[in-house]
């Protein structure tokens, strides 16, 4: 499956400039509000020292990693959902996002300016996830007026919607995101619909400054702020991240090094998201392709298989399974068959990170 990650936030927190770093592409990056006016859009390939280790042993003719895609959205001010600086604009693109990254700015520079005249994370959220909930409470009331409507019928279905959508507007109007709301199987099937924006997951990235410590003041508001929330967070500087992407990769090793940092903040930001969405890899590999896909954690054999083709898994017959380590340690599919390491599981198994799988199948 593909990944789809908003980089939200205000005007002049870094959003471009970590987006230019992500993805080394080359968008505007300027001191002034609003310089990203379309969404920009970059696909990353996903690091992975697993797929390479099994393409080492392999060795195919092509080696496909996973991809994220990263969606820089333009800053967002309060008044945004009543159509405020670009307003609705925007908002109507992170809807189509899988998870929100909500990039504060955890740094004071006098020379970059702040739209609210002073650097203050919490007071920055606040208002990002009011302009959301505001935008999400004014599709919710349309659309619970429409199922009031229609429930009056009593027809099972629209008085199930009615009711679900119910939850949703009374959190929303207290002031809570639709995440916070428990939704039963029932709910979610009458609401599948909706692409609500505080129903998404959401991780916090601190932009600290170049010289910062990773841990300061600031930072310590966003971390106790994304604690409460059980939020994931990651602590990055921007400005440091797109000088790193204009390096090779010996300096960057190099550089990496002279810092005591071990990997680029895009590694951790890209681990954040698949823990936020619950997602998991396995891999399959012959002499065509070694290739790196993602799946739901709690994902069955036959689901895994959907993600390749969806006649995988209507036609699922087994998986030939072998898990990495051993993968690893028998040098490959007729090693670990050899020593008994290659598993047949069902349509009932579910998959664990890793895994180098085969399936077999009849449609």
């Amino acid at each position: 499956m593909g990944i789809k990650c908003g980089i939200v936030g205000l005007p002049n927190v870094g959003k471009s400039t970590l987006f230019n770093a992500l993805t080394a592409s080359a968008i505007p990056a300027e001191n002034y509000p609003f310089c990203t006016i379309d969404p920009n859009v970059g696909v990353v390939t996903v690091p992975d020292p697993k797929l390479d280790a099994i393409a080492a042993i392999v060795k195919p003719e092509k080696v496909i990693p996973t991809v994220m895609e990263f969606v820089d959205i333009a800053g967002l001010v309060e008044g945004a959902s009543q159509g405020q600086g670009l307003g609705n604009q925007f908002l109507a693109h992170i809807r189509e996002t899988h998870a929100i990254a909500h990039l504060v700015r955890c740094f004071v520079n006098d020379d970059v300016v702040h739209v609210a005249g002073k650097v203050n994370p919490l007071h920055d959220i606040e208002i990002i996830d009011t302009e959301l909930m505001l935008a999400d409470l004014d599709t919710v009331q349309k659309s619970f007026q429409r199922a009031e409507r229609a429930a009056k019928t009593n027809e099972k279905v629209a008085v199930a919607r009615r009711d679900a959508l119910q939850k949703l507007l009374t959190a929303l109007e207290n002031g809570k995101p639709v995440r916070s709301v428990v939704l039963d199987e029932r709910d979610e099937e009458a609401l599948k619909d909706l692409q609500l924006i505080t129903a998404k997951p959401v991780m916090y990235i601190a932009n600290v400054a170049e010289d910062s410590p990773a841990e300061n003041p600031l930072v310590e508001q966003v971390r106790a702020h994304a604690a409460a929330q059980g939020a994931e967070i990651v602590v990055i500087s921007a400005a440091l991240e797109a000088e790193l992407a204009q390096l090779d990769e010996a300096e960057r090793a190099e550089f990496l090094s002279s810092l005591g940092l071990t990997e680029p903040g895009l590694h951790r930001v890209i681990r954040a998201a698949y823990r936020l969405l619950g997602l998991k890899t396995y891999y399959t590999a012959g002499p065509k392709e070694a290739r790196a896909w993602t799946v739901k954690r709690d994902a069955t054999a036959p689901q895994a298989a959907g993600v390749i083709h969806t006649d995988f898994e209507r036609g699922f017959i087994r998986a030939e399974v072998i898990g990495y380590d051993q993968f690893i340690a028998r040098r490959g599919e007729h090693g670990a068959r050899e020593a008994g390491e290659l598993r047949l599981e069902g349509k009932t198994y579910v998959v664990q990170e890793g895994d180098v799988i085969h399936f077999r199948f009849n449609v």
